[in-house]
């Protein structure tokens, strides 16, 4: 058995390296994640630091960690994707090999061993290769989270053969996850298809494809609904993101009866033209091998732009919530007194802030304010108590803590600089989109320094420069959300290497089985270069297709947003970033389709196979 599964890999191992290079980056990402966890789970803090400064530092270590615990979950499960696809489409390409061991007197389970113990020598290859793109992953992730402002500049993530020893672990068991489903349905293939193709060779839709595929489906449509019944936009957030996973499930396993009856759609264009025609007929008819393509790209457009588009529409959702709730006209920089022109001035500056509420810590800002020129200058009122009993050592609980558990009336510790003082909450605020007002003081607490803003309401007919609101509320919600971008694009550049390599894997392994359909092309007279014109306008079909369906997935987890309070002024599409994703796909999956058509046409005509 040993002797078969190492013949079939060396012998194969064309079609078997996509999946390697997949697990082989997984197991790199993994042992990286975890060095990088270990170093931050007891950081080092140079001395000198205050505690508002080693506070900054260890919410850093903790936004890292966030971000390392969903890149391994992410590396995980498109190294598990990538070889459940390799697995899936070499099985087909096998059954008659299948058959013949059946044939010669193998039992069901000596196929589905054997096919298991191919995945874990694929596995144990790709872990001992992920090592040093370990090691290289540690320097680089290290390096970006110190770029993001998660890390400080020393931070260093030694080497730790217990997270070496942990990744490759994870890589074998990685690789035998994703090859069960492909050993179950080699186990079931009959002995009479050595000789004659069966019914199930042909059959690429089964019946838990079915299954998985339409309760997907039909999950996705009812949390559409509801999304769009709540007319709220934290609810249709939280729906979106469920709705880009159940979505990008549902159209990638049912991607072999979509992609065709989408695939029409780019045909109708171009119709009338050999080379269009022949594509559309490829695209149309070798389902598996335009499912297989499309559905790397769908997962990828869905979860990638429905996620930006999320967390976009959150940060314009801040901005337009901050215009309804400002009634100033300008923001300047800087402290200014009321004068002609000028109906009521807020000064607002914010200072650290360390408050003890019995045994709970929290470091963070206090905003110094005029609870008077405040309430001139916004709508927002308190949900229980008053601003205007914020008068000497007292405190209002702001939006971002809103929800914490503070009690009116209750006393804190706060520290303020260099002085403690014992002060009394006299007003808790609502809670708010924007989360970055987290205590109000009165400005007699404030000490010397800090970040001073001035939000000035004119007087009918005034006049001064300065920030309009509108757009100094829109960079408000764009500050909240900058690191929550600069995470997902860590994330989705990782999802989008993971994704090139899963369709490059794809049209690699199709072109095995079209060296006898070039081959018959070229005898029915078309050259060389028609034939590999056909295989790169075919695979644009797919992508178009794959994106298409991809943008439907994104569209369905943004609906809830458009239909909440704000409507589409809160929408943010990432056109920029769509059109990035479908060049770089046209890119990628066509320049491989040309290479591999153009190297399996190589051969003169009397000497090809067939």
């Amino acid at each position: 058995m040993l002797r078969l599964s190492v013949g079939a890999l060396r012998t194969r191992w064309q079609l078997f390296a996509g999946a390697v290079v997949a697990v082989a980056l997984g197991v790199g990402l993994v042992q990286s994640d975890l060095q990088i966890l270990a170093a931050t789970d007891h950081p080092l803090l140079p001395s000198g630091l205050s505690a508002y400064q080693r506070a900054q530092v260890r919410e850093g270590y903790v936004g890292a960690a966030t971000l390392l615990g969903m890149s391994v979950m992410l590396a995980v499960f498109l190294s598990v994707f990538i070889v459940s696809t390799t697995f899936g489409f070499m099985t087909v390409q096998r059954r008659r090999e299948f058959g013949l061991l059946r044939l010669v007197g193998a039992q069901r389970g000596y196929l589905c061993v054997m096919v298991v113990v191919e995945a874990a020598l694929l596995g144990a290859a790709g872990s001992v290769l992920g090592v040093p793109v370990g090691a290289l992953a540690t320097w680089a992730q290290s390096w970006l989270l110190i770029e993001l402002g998660m890390l400080p500049s020393w931070f260093d993530a030694p080497w730790d053969p217990g997270a070496v020893w942990a990744a490759m672990i994870i890589g074998v068991c990685t690789a035998l996850a994703g090859v069960l489903a492909a050993a179950w349905r080699a186990s079931r293939i009959r002995p009479l298809e050595a000789v004659v193709e069966g019914q199930a060779a042909r059959r690429v839709m089964t019946g838990w494809r079915w299954f998985w595929g339409l309760s997907a489906a039909f999950c996705t449509v009812l949390l559409v609904i509801v999304a769009q019944a709540a007319r709220d936009l934290v609810a249709g957030l939280m729906i979106g993101l469920v709705v880009m996973i159940s979505g990008s499930v549902a159209l990638s396993q049912l991607s072999p009866v979509v992609v065709p009856l989408a695939g029409r759609l780019p045909a109708i264009v171009v119709r009338g033209n050999l080379i269009a025609d022949l594509a559309r007929a490829g695209v149309l008819h070798a389902v598996r091998r335009s499912a297989a393509t499309a559905a790397p790209l769908i997962v990828l457009v869905g979860l990638v732009v429905g996620m930006w588009g999320t967390f976009g529409s959150l940060a314009k959702a801040v901005g337009v919530e901050q215009q309804r709730l400002v009634t100033a006209d300008v923001v300047l920089d800087h402290p200014i007194a009321p004068g002609p022109g000028i109906a009521a001035a807020s000064v607002q500056t914010a200072v650290p802030i360390v408050v003890t509420n019995g045994r709970k810590t929290v470091y963070s800002e206090a905003i110094g304010i005029d609870p008077a020129a405040y309430q001139a200058t916004h709508r927002l009122r308190p949900r229980k108590g008053s601003l205007d009993r914020l008068t000497g050592n007292t405190i209002a609980i702001g939006p971002g803590m809103a929800v914490e558990g503070y009690k009116l009336g209750s006393t804190l510790k706060v520290a303020l600089g260099n002085k403690r003082t014992t002060v009394r909450v006299v007003a808790i605020m609502p809670e708010t989109l924007d989360v970055s007002e987290n205590f109000f003081v009165p400005r007699t607490l404030l000490p010397a320094g800090g970040r001073t803003e001035t939000l000035v309401k004119l007087a009918p007919g005034g006049a001064l420069d300065g920030q309009p609101v509108k757009k100094w509320a829109a960079a408000r919600g764009e500050a909240q959300q900058r690191s929550n971008a600069d995470l997902f694009a860590a994330l989705m550049g990782l999802a989008g290497i993971f994704t090139a390599v899963a369709v490059v894997n794809a049209v690699v392994m199709s072109t095995a089985d079209r060296r006898q359909e070039f081959t018959l092309s070229r005898l029915a007279g078309l050259t060389r270069g028609q034939v590999v014109t056909v295989a790169v306008v075919e695979s644009a079909t797919v992508v178009v297709v794959g994106v298409l369906l991809g943008s439907l997935v994104a569209a369905a987890a943004l609906a809830g947003i458009a239909a909440g309070p704000y409507g589409l002024a809160a929408l943010a599409i990432p056109w920029r970033l769509l059109g990035l994703i479908f060049g770089a796909a046209l890119l990628v999956v066509g320049g491989t389709a040309a290479l591999t058509a153009s190297r399996a046409t190589s051969r003169p005509l009397g000497t090809s196979r067939a």
